[in-house]
């Protein structure tokens, strides 16, 4: 898993930094006009995706179920089913943004950007309408665990798209290139991904004679928990914006959105687990390998909660003034307060939603968290709404805050009880030496902070150099000290014989 695991961080990590690559050179091309309408365009399209129902993790849990049995022809079935599945949701994805352009056409585009932006909007719609069939053969390399492989893949995309990106819009800057650019890279992965399939797997097939009505509703049942969790997702995060515009004023959308983006980032890195710990858990369950599951679920939780103190506290304590630094100094109050809060319940939200709530899924227990998501955004909605005004942007993050908490306790809770795990025991072996460990880190920001006032990028890259220092050592000789299912110093014997040759 750690390999798997590896590949979807450093798919991460490569797509971040290209995103901060092509975001500043595209708005310079483009101009602010344009690039605000290609937003816009990729809003409105982006609900389409939607329609897509929960399919592909559906499928990804039942093409691993047949793959764990051996069954080819069970998968067959089932990727039939899927591809008449994702046609039909494509086809009325298309009828549905032919609605959409009429909407989109209600919005005051600057006249010059008129023609240019409809024909990228019509072809935005036709990326998501074929996206759906494109997703096929992900699922069923993440089915065979293939994740290396497929990220090599991802990995040539990025930089194709980087590249394209880059050198078309160079010789021509216009919204329909972007568009342009989006269905090219797409038909790249695709095509290379199936060709992966086909050379590793030479019997399975894509027909839609291997349609099989009986699993098409199983799938779809599935499928309808992951629609509830996706909804959630959208009113748990991307409503903020709606209520800081329609409560307060839009010039202070851009401090929560600053600062919400590195956590959309380091959950981007946490959802790298979630990618490999869900069809494991599927395979696991098939198998009735009931041991080895609970400890993915231990030793991966602890993993999780380690990550996410090492990039959490950073933030808490230092992200205020990398703010200031990258973005603007007046961002430094503002953004820095949402960040922290936010920051604090994602200390307890992120492991959760990257180990718990996957393995839920993997075993298709999925009722109680996605609509406990969904519970999650209504509940972000409303208490944002109400302690916006008398708090501001402090009230609108900690009303995305306190569901988060709430929502990690519920789900963690049914994962103990599905996999029968003492909830104590849980606490036990994952809290306490995370928590200490975390000190000498905490102390190393501090110090940093208070004691050397760093606020400039060499300063800030210096502390968090320091930092990860320390963090390696005290998790190396004290957290996974003795550790039953991963003890870090076993590797050390191992590092200093690479490090001879």
């Amino acid at each position: 898993m750690f390999k798997n695991v590896g590949s979807n961080w450093l798919v991460t990590v490569v797509s971040v930094v290209a995103a901060y690559v092509l975001t500043p050179f595209t708005i310079h091309k483009l101009g602010g006009d344009a690039y605000g309408t290609w937003n816009l365009i990729n809003a409105i399209t982006g609900y389409l995706g939607l329609l897509v129902l929960g399919v592909p993790m559906a499928s990804v849990r039942y093409f691993a179920q047949h793959v764990a049995k051996g069954d080819v022809r069970k998968l067959n079935e089932a990727i039939g089913s899927c591809t008449a599945l994702y046609l039909l949701l494509g086809a009325i994805a298309l009828v549905v943004g032919a609605g959409g352009f009429f909407f989109f056409r209600a919005y005051t585009i600057p006249r010059i950007l008129e023609g240019d932006a409809q024909t990228a909007f019509v072809l935005m719609v036709v990326f998501v309408s074929l996206g759906f069939v494109a997703l096929l053969p992900n699922a069923v390399l993440s089915a065979h665990d293939d994740f290396v492989p497929r990220n090599i893949v991802r990995l040539w995309g990025v930089l194709l798209r980087l590249g394209l990106t880059v050198g078309l819009l160079a010789m021509h800057a216009s919204l329909t290139v972007l568009a342009l650019v989006q269905l090219a890279c797409m038909a790249f992965d695709f095509a290379l991904c199936w060709l992966l399939v086909r050379r590793r797997y030479p019997e399975t097939r894509m027909r839609l004679s291997d349609f099989n009505w009986g699993m098409t509703r199983s799938i779809f049942a599935f499928s309808m928990y992951v629609l509830i969790l996706n909804a959630g997702t959208r009113l748990s995060f991307e409503t903020d914006s709606i209520v800081i515009g329609g409560y307060m004023d839009v010039g202070k959308i851009p401090y929560f959105t600053v600062a919400n983006s590195f956590i959309i980032y380091l959950m981007e890195f946490l959802l790298s687990i979630a990618a490999v710990v869900m069809p494991t858990a599927t395979r696991l369950q098939t198998q009735g390998k009931s041991a080895e599951l609970r400890e993915i679920f231990l030793k991966w939780s602890k993993i999780a909660l380690s990550l996410t103190m090492a990039a959490g506290l950073f933030l808490i304590v230092l992200g205020p003034r990398f703010i200031a630094w990258w973005v603007d100094p007046s961002f430094e109050q503002p953004a820095g307060e949402v960040l922290r809060i936010l920051m604090i319940s994602y200390l307890v939200f992120l492991p959760v939603r990257g180990v718990a709530l996957p393995i839920l899924m993997g075993l298709g227990k999925a009722g109680l968290s996605t609509i406990g998501f969904l519970v999650m955004g209504a509940v972000n909605l409303g208490l944002s709404i109400l302690l916006v005004r008398p708090m501001g942007l402090a009230g609108v993050a900690l009303g995305t805050a306190i569901p988060n908490v709430l929502f990690a306790a519920a789900v963690f809770l049914q994962a103990c009880k599905e996999l029968d795990v003492s909830v104590v025991g849980f606490l036990r072996y994952v809290i306490p030496r995370t928590i200490l460990g975390a000190l000498p880190v905490l102390a190393v920001l501090q110090w940093f902070k208070d004691g050397l006032e760093v606020r400039g990028i060499g300063g800030l890259f210096g502390a968090g150099v320091a930092m990860t220092i320390v963090f390696a050592v005290t998790w190396v000789f004290y957290v996974y000290r003795n550790d039953p299912y991963l003890d870090l110093r076993a590797f050390l014997p191992r590092l200093r014989t690479w490090t001879r040759v």
